[in-house]
């Protein structure tokens, strides 16, 4: 017993090293943004990003429901910006104790029935007493459902989150894989 600290060797390190490590450790994953997750979160960021600003073109400030429109598709954007690079950097990973299946699946849930909501309030709010080819008939008809531009583009970011929903459901249900695949593909196969 009495050799017992002599053959004890430690190893100290400093925080500083472990915080370099991990900032170098932030490299992009580019496996992730060629999966299905990865391009229907790239769709949906360029998608809105078009939705928004047809919106922003409208006097969304003088009708609530435009406002509403714009506030749904700037703050999903938004969101879907930020859970795009917690994947891309997978800091998903280094969060380990949120279910980001879960999170995701409530996430493109609630993006998809936002979207139809702002969709039903857009088409809403057109005045169809307005004088064709006036300045105002213009921007809002532009903004409006009966827009070709603005019904494609918001149609197919509906369509991109209700995908998105689907897949992440069956991923929180572990629909086709198990444990070894899916702790190989990084949790978005």
């Amino acid at each position: 017993m009495a050799e017992f600290p002599s053959k004890v060797s430690t190893r100290t390190s400093s925080p500083a090293q472990g915080a370099e490590a991990s900032v170098s450790a932030l490299r992009p994953d580019l496996g992730f943004v060629r999966s299905r997750l990865g391009a229907l979160m790239l769709l949906q960021l360029v998608l809105g990003l078009l939705v928004w600003a047809l919106i922003a073109d409208t006097p969304y400030h003088l009708y609530p429901a435009y406002g509403w429109v714009m506030f749904v598709a700037v703050f999903l954007w938004l969101v879907t910006i930020v859970l795009f690079n917690l994947y891309l950097f997978q800091l998903h990973m280094k969060l380990y104790m949120v279910p980001w299946p879960l999170v995701l699946m409530i996430f493109n849930i609630s993006a998809t029935v936002l979207y139809i909501t702002a969709f039903i309030a857009c088409s809403a709010a057109v005045d169809l007493t307005s004088l064709r080819g006036t300045r105002p008939y213009n921007q809002r008809a532009a903004a409006s459902p009966f827009s070709p531009l603005f019904q494609f583009f918001a149609c197919l970011v509906m369509i991109a989150y209700g995908v998105s929903a689907f897949f992440s459901y069956q991923a929180w249900r572990g629909v086709g894989s198990n444990a070894a695949t899916s702790q190989m593909a990084g949790g978005y196969a």
